[in-house]
C-alpha cells in the first residue's frame, strides 16, 4: 500500500498546481501579457480545463476519504494552498519586475510540465491502490 502521507502530499500538490494555473492565467491576462496572436483564447481554455481538473481532483480526494479513515482531505487542501502559494511566488521570481509576453508564456509552459509530471506520479500511485484513483488516469 502506498504511504498515505505521500499520497496526500501528491494529491495536494496536483490540486495546488491546478489552482495556481487558473490564478496565473488570470493575473498574466489582466496585465496584458497574454494578448499576443490569440494566445489568450487558448490559455483561457487551459484555465477552464484546470478548473475542471481541480473539481475532479477534489472529488477523487473526497471519494478516497470516504473509503478510508486514514486519508485526510484537510491535509490535502493544506498542501494544495501551500503549493499554489509557492507557484505564485515562483512566477513572480521568474518574471521579475518587467516581464514580457514570451516570458509569461514560457512560465505557463513550465508550470504545465509540472502538472503533467504530478499526474504521472499519481497514475503510478493509483496502480498500487488497486484502481481506487482510476479517474486520475484521465488527465
Amino acid at each position: 500500500m502506498v504511504e498515505i502521507e505521500k499520497l496526500q502530499e501528491k494529491l495536494g500538490e496536483a490540486l495546488g498546481l491546478e489552482i495556481a494555473a487558473q490564478k496565473a492565467v488570470e493575473e498574466l491576462g489582466s496585465k496584458g501579457l497574454l494578448d499576443k496572436n490569440g494566445v489568450i483564447t487558448q490559455l483561457k481554455k487551459m484555465q477552464s480545463q484546470a478548473g475542471n481538473h481541480q473539481s475532479k481532483l477534489e472529488e477523487v480526494v473526497q471519494n478516497l476519504a470516504d473509503g478510508s479513515d486514514e486519508l485526510d482531505p484537510t491535509k490535502v487542501q493544506q498542501v494544495a494552498q501551500e503549493t499554489a502559494q509557492k507557484c505564485s511566488s515562483m512566477m513572480q521570481t521568474y518574471l521579475g519586475l518587467d516581464p514580457d509576453s514570451s516570458e509569461a508564456i514560457e512560465f505557463l509552459c513550465l508550470a504545465e510540465g509540472g502538472e503533467v509530471t504530478h499526474y504521472e506520479v499519481l497514475a503510478a500511485m493509483s496502480k498500487k491502490l488497486n484502481g481506487k484513483m482510476k479517474d486520475i488516469n484521465h488527465y
